[in-house]
């Protein structure tokens, strides 16, 4: 088994959080794609073979809990951080759906995040967290 950079896949339709996710991702060691169009992200998932997720619930074209179910069904082992800037009760939503579709690593942010949150959603498993 070769080693190979961590990867982050960030799915949010608003540009600055997207930049702000890929910089911190970048200074973590990630290996860093960004999907502002959520009808691109089975597109994206695929070619990133991301290790963690970071994915906006309130979106045009395909909303985030839809992706949540996608990637239940899908099984994939990826880390997931869905984050909201409208009511919390809808990343709540999102990460019980994706726990019933098998999914168990699931957290939630609530814009505006927090940058020592963000940073610990991150992190490696098993780092020290801030």
């Amino acid at each position: 088994m070769t080693d190979r950079k961590r990867r982050l896949l960030v799915v949010d339709d608003e540009p600055d959080f997207s930049n702000l996710v890929r910089r911190v991702g970048e200074d973590l060691g990630y290996e860093v794609t960004v999907c502002n169009r959520s009808a691109q992200f089975a597109q994206a998932y695929e070619k990133a073979e991301p290790d963690v997720i970071v994915l906006d619930i309130v979106m045009p074209e395909v909303e985030g809990i839809e992706i949540v179910q996608w990637l239940g069904q899908r099984g994939t082992n990826a880390r997931v951080v869905v984050v909201t800037g409208y009511n919390p009760r809808y990343a709540e939503t999102a990460k019980t759906i994706g726990a019933a579709r098998g999914l168990s690593e699931i957290q939630t942010l609530t814009k505006p995040v927090r940058l020592a949150s963000l940073r610990a959603a991150l992190a490696p498993q098993g780092a020290t967290r801030p």
